[in-house]
Formats: structure tokens, sequence, C-alpha cells
């Protein structure tokens, strides 16, 4: 992680989601600041395309995206591979949502995401990011890959009740 963790403090809810360019699987360019006052985003951070779990949480966010845009979110993966690599993956798995590609794991740096399995494997961590830009939830699982799907869900219907009451 950080030497100095004082330098670096971990980001928490609240605090606004840094702001980050990348290549989407379409080519497009994808600026986090230019989705802010559109609409919530569920910005997910996974080790590899293709992976069994990695694949599993994709299509879980697949299956459920309909949901997402109903509770007025755009769900985006992010991972280390390559736009070829996310082009395929999207291709055989039909994801509906954009894969972001970070080559140089730089957004994944500046998001904190922690490596896992003793540091051997990119870590798993889903950011729910409200209208606003703040992040609302923070969620750091590698085994439970559909869970993250769950819970980003739960946290936009919280977020949904209480911008209704």
């Amino acid at each position: 992680m950080y030497l100095f963790p004082a330098l670096h403090p971990m980001l928490q809810i609240g605090d606004f989601a840094p702001d980050f360019t990348l290549k989407t699987t379409t080519g497009d360019t994808f600026r986090l600041s230019e989705q802010r006052g559109q609409r919530s985003i569920v910005l997910y951070f996974y080790p590899k395309d293709d992976t069994p779990g990695c694949t599993a949480q994709a299509c879980s966010f697949r299956d459920q995206y309909e949901d997402f845009r109903e509770l007025g979110a755009e769900v985006v993966g992010v991972s280390s591979d390559s736009e070829t690599s996310h082009q395929q993956f999207t291709q055989r798995h039909r994801l509906p949502f954009p894969l972001l590609a970070d080559t140089g794991a730089r957004v994944r740096k500046h998001y904190q995401v922690p490596r896992a399995l003793l540091g051997l494997l990119p870590g798993r961590v889903t950011f729910v990011i409200d209208q606003e830009g703040r992040i609302q939830y923070i969620f750091d699982s590698l085994d439970r890959a559909t869970d993250h799907v769950a819970e980003a869900k739960q946290v936009l219907m919280q977020l949904r009740a209480a911008s209704e009451a």
C-alpha cells in the first residue's frame, strides 16, 4: 500500500470521487466528471477479464443492468486489461455497460484499491458514487464477486428512497 499512510488518506464515504479519464471498449473516452449531475455511477474494479469470479460479477451486473438504469445509475467496470481484452470480454458475455482499460493501474491506485491474496492479484472493490460525485458506498471483497452487485443495488435503492422522502 502506501509507505506514509498519513500522506495518502483512504477514500471514505462522503469524499468526492477522484476524477479520471480512460478509454472504453468502444474507443470512446469516459470522464467521471462528465457524469456529475446526470446519474449515479457504480464503479467496480475487478482483477481480470475472463476469470471465473470476474465473469460471474460482470454477468450479474449485466443481468441486473436495467434495474441499475431504472435507479438512475450507470455501471462501469475497470481493470488493467487492454482495450482489446475488454472488447472480447464484452462481446463474449454481451455486456451492456462500459469496461475501462486502466493498463497502468493509475486509476486503481488513485482509488486506493488494495491488492489481494498476498499482493498477487488486483483487488475487487465497488464504489457507488452519487450524482454530485460523492462516494456513498465502498465494498471490498475479492471472494464475494456477485455480492458487489446486490450491495450496490441496495445502496442505490436507499439513496432513491432518501431523495423521495
